[in-house]
């Protein structure tokens, strides 16, 4: 697996007009005198259909100052507005299977040079499998950033199937779910390993109240002040 290619101009030119600040004080977010320009903190947010990501990443989003980067919207953008690569796609999400490598790094290039980033990010639904991880990790290397934490929302298989049906989505079919259940766990054990030998891993019960589970996440981020 061959390293990404280099940065064009525009990304040169567009991160070293953006240095990296250092990390957020997470005492101050209790006090609100967190902005972006405090620090610049990057993460990613994962786990099953259901595990509640897009909940999570909206409220550490609000918390920590940071721009939220879901590949659900942006997949689900990409079709709707039947971009090149959302048609490349639009089987795929359709049956639940994973979207091939190639077309999602792809997205999360373009969405990574987009100047609103510039100040940090919360990255949520990807990666997905240890091959994307390190992918994402040659993206970054690329861009000159650097990934902080992956947050791992654990959730059983019931509860994310329940949970899944009840959001009521037009994607959300039972077969399409089962399916993406199915392969979220074949991909589990690979990217939790491949995060944890890097000592970026922050594991969380998803089972808990929606309150609890942000205070947990946020009680394994680094404090620094």
């Amino acid at each position: 697996m061959g390293q990404l290619g280099t940065a064009t101009q525009r990304e040169e030119s567009f991160f070293a007009a953006a240095p990296n600040t250092g990390r957020i004080n997470l005492d101050d977010c209790a006090t609100g005198t967190v902005s972006r320009s405090d620090a610049i903190v990057r993460l990613v947010v994962l786990g099953g259909p259901g595990a509640g990501k897009g909940t999570q990443t909206a409220r550490l989003a609000q918390t920590l100052g940071l721009v939220c980067i879901s590949t659900g919207d942006i997949l689900r953008q990409a079709i709707a507005s039947q971009t090149e690569l959302g048609q490349q796609v639009q089987a795929k999400v359709a049956q639940g299977e994973l979207v091939p490598d190639t077309a999602m790094i792809q997205f999360i290039r373009e969405r990574l040079l987009q100047p609103d980033v510039a100040q940090g990010w919360i990255l949520e639904g990807y990666p997905r499998t240890a091959f994307q991880a390190e992918e994402l990790d040659f993206l970054l290397d690329d861009l000159q950033q650097q990934l902080d934490k992956a947050i791992w929302l654990e959730a059983s298989a019931t509860i994310l199937m329940a949970r899944s049906l009840q959001r009521g989505r037009v994607d959300d079919k039972p077969d399409a779910i089962q399916r993406r259940i199915e392969l979220f766990e074949e991909c589990t054990s690979p990217l939790i390993d491949y995060y944890q030998f890097r000592d970026r891993l922050v594991r969380v019960s998803a089972e808990l109240a929606i309150d609890q589970v942000e205070a947990a996440i946020l009680a394994q981020l680094p404090r620094q002040g």
